[in-house]
């Protein structure tokens, strides 16, 4: 992490006042939010849309924050202990220290890009990394204007990678982003519709995306889904070597066989092809991860292409897949009721919930998925929530939909044979169906997008009570409140 004399000279050409008190301590930290400031922090005080964040500097200051990076000089707190950067722009001035870090720290940086995906990539990527040298990745949701750069400057000398996600939220943010990540590796996970409200179309995602693969330099690899066609295509616009990987024909480092095993794992013979882009000899393996679902075998093809991109022997990265932990998604949690609940409820689009229903269809006992909306799908928000019942309708016994949009899911699930089917307008009245219905043995899939806030029914059922034997409670297709019938 960064000091205050670095950052100083970082940012140098953009000061418009340097404070006296430049010390060479490390910050302990980087917020925007004077709320979670700790001692020895600096806080960067953005201007949003709602608030401005040099309100609250005399609050970061007492909190602790040893340095205040500001572009209203009237609101330095004044504190002798407290050095006060002054900048016209203090997003820019992040962004360029960000920028400026990466580049001086030399670690290779691994982008990552996708509709969906990111953060099981980033995780997996870095664990296979992890046994060959230090490793840096950036935190849950570090990915756009303002976490992007603060995961940079935490890059430190020992580093020899830095695996960052890059989210963004328009082209010109992917433009920027791609500037200051500086990847030699770029990966792009899929092309799927979600945050059409903010790219519009498909080709408009397609066209941002790949924005990746076009920055990267020609020494560098781009590992583009030979399974999804708008990401294939990228190795049209990059100037470095390509890898497919997939499951189909096309991919360079392939997954064959594979076999879902549930929560057991995946998997899958490992077979990397001739003229690929790596320097490695080719092979066929076989190779295990304790990965939930069969959509993980492009996780694992993804975290074999980095490992083996930076030089590790074909042995070490099998290894390393055997031991992958599941990270920050589809927690398992067992329920003090007798039954398994999988927390997916970080996030949600077609495709992330399709894989989550294809491993909850096989699960044992019967399976209950609690689905919410789905948000930024833009023109698609309508066919994409009536297709996900449909294909819902054959993978779960039981489904739950919380919220307008989803209202369409069961809909559709109904029609497409699904009887046991209900819908509940908000988190509290989806908590209280699945309280009163839910007993040992299921398996109970909750997914949606995190603005939802389907994610508070987690902890409330969780501590559910032990439930009797199937009997003790009714059977949805029988009550009332919604369960069976029209979706209502």
């Amino acid at each position: 992490m960064i000091s205050a004399r670095e950052l100083a000279r970082l940012i140098g050409p953009m000061l418009r006042r340097q404070p006296e008190l430049c010390g060479g301590e490390p910050f302990t930290g980087i917020a925007v939010d004077s709320r979670l400031v700790e001692p020895g922090n600096l806080f960067v005080a953005l201007r949003g849309e709602r608030t401005d964040g040099h309100r609250f500097a005399a609050e970061a200051s007492a909190n602790g924050a040893s340095a205040l990076l500001l572009s209203d000089s009237t609101r330095d707190p004044r504190d002798p202990n407290v050095a006060a950067f002054v900048v016209d722009d203090t997003l820019a001035a992040l962004q360029r220290a960000g920028s400026e870090w990466r580049r001086e720290r030399g670690a290779t940086v691994i982008g990552i890009t996708g509709s969906v995906g990111k953060t099981t990539t980033r995780e997996a990527a870095a664990q296979v990394l992890a046994r060959a040298g230090a490793v840096l990745q950036s935190p849950a949701n570090y990915n756009g204007d303002i976490g992007l750069p603060i995961a940079l400057l935490g890059i430190e000398p020992r580093h020899r990678w830095a695996v960052i996600e890059i989210g963004p939220y328009s082209e010109d943010e992917m433009r920027r982003l791609c500037g200051m990540a500086g990847a030699e590796v770029g990966i792009v996970t899929n092309v799927g519709p979600t945050h059409l409200e903010r790219f519009g179309t498909l080709d408009d995602t397609e066209r941002i995306k790949g924005m990746l693969p076009a920055s990267l330099p020609a020494r560098g690899l781009a590992v583009l889904n030979a399974d999804d066609e708008r990401a294939a295509r990228m190795a049209e616009r990059s100037a470095a070597a390509t890898l497919l990987y997939g499951t189909g024909g096309a991919a360079q480092l392939r997954a064959a066989d594979v076999r879902a095993r549930g929560f057991e794992g995946i998997s899958l013979r490992l077979e990397l092809r001739a003229g690929s882009g790596l320097e490695a000899e080719p092979f066929e393996r076989e190779a295990r991860s304790p990965l939930a679902g069969a959509h993980h075998a492009a996780t694992m093809l993804t975290a074999a292409a980095v490992g083996l991109h930076a030089g590790m022997a074909v042995d070490d990265v099998i290894a390393a897949l055997a031991e992958l932990e599941p990270g920050s998604r589809m927690r398992r949690v067992e329920a003090a009721g007798g039954f398994t609940i999988i927390d997916d409820a970080y996030n949600a689009a077609p495709r992330s919930m399709e894989a989550a229903l294809e491993l909850l269809a096989s699960s044992g006992g019967r399976r209950v998925a609690v689905l919410g909306d789905m948000l930024e799908l833009g023109t698609e928000e309508e066919s994409a929530h009536e297709a996900l019942g449909a294909f819902a309708a054959s993978r779960c016994d039981w489904l739950l939909c919380m919220g307008p949009r989803s209202r369409r899911t069961a809909e559709a699930a109904q029609r497409a044979g699904l009887r046991r089917t209900c819908w509940a307008e908000t988190a509290r009245q989806a908590s209280d169906l699945l309280r009163d219905n839910v007993r040992a043995g299921d398996a109970v899939l909750i997914k949606a997008s995190h603005a939802t806030g389907l994610h508070e029914i987690v902890p409330r059922v969780e501590t559910l009570a032990p439930l009797g034997a199937e009997t003790d409670r009714p059977d949805p297709a029988d009550a009332r409140d919604g369960w069976g019938g029209d979706a209502r």
